[in-house]
């Protein structure tokens, strides 16, 4: 599988909101699936996205904190609703609103994880940024990456609870 070194250009693409990106994991985070939806968005063809760690498409403004926050509760059996900022193959980005969940095989295992991602309301992206940005700041004050991430993951559980309501109620409520 190709790397892709490719820097964010800076210029944002949408998708329409009654449109889905969907995709499939297997449990280490390689892409089983990918609609033809998330191929247009993100400017992948098919070969090089299956295959390929779901971070082909994670934009470096993202949070560390955020998307460990979403592994820790996929892995843990829940389902978790995030705003996400990707990057498309040219360095352009794109937000969603994404809805993670585990997939299960007929004993009840867990086999991977499946995403429906929509267009975010841009007032949510909005807010968002500044949160992702303080956490990002908060992970660059740290030498060590670990650390700077544990760090950045307590300012969002601090976020969190001083909105006075649980992680999920907060993102829905955006």
């Amino acid at each position: 599988m190709a790397k892709y070194a490719v820097k964010p250009s800076g210029r944002e693409v949408f998708f329409e909101p009654t449109r889905f990106i969907v995709s499939k994991t297997d449990l280490k985070g390689r892409i089983t699936y990918a609609n033809d939806v998330f191929l247009q968005v993100a400017g992948f063809r098919e070969d090089e996205l299956l295959g390929a760690p779901h971070s082909i498409v994670r934009h470096p403004d993202m949070p560390r904190a955020a998307f460990k926050l979403l592994w820790d509760e996929v892995t843990a059996g829940r389902e978790v609703f995030a705003y996400v900022k990707n990057m498309t193959k040219s360095g352009d980005h794109y937000w969603v609103f994404a809805h993670v969940t585990p997939t299960y095989d007929a004993s009840g295992a867990t086999v991977g994880y499946h995403s429906n991602r929509r267009a975010p309301r841009r007032e949510a992206v909005e807010k968002i940024e500044p949160i992702y940005a303080a956490l990002r700041a908060e992970e660059a004050r740290h030498a060590n990456a670990r650390d700077g991430m544990a760090a950045a993951g307590a300012l969002l559980s601090k976020t969190v609870a001083e909105s006075g309501m649980a992680y999920e109620e907060l993102v829905l409520a955006l």
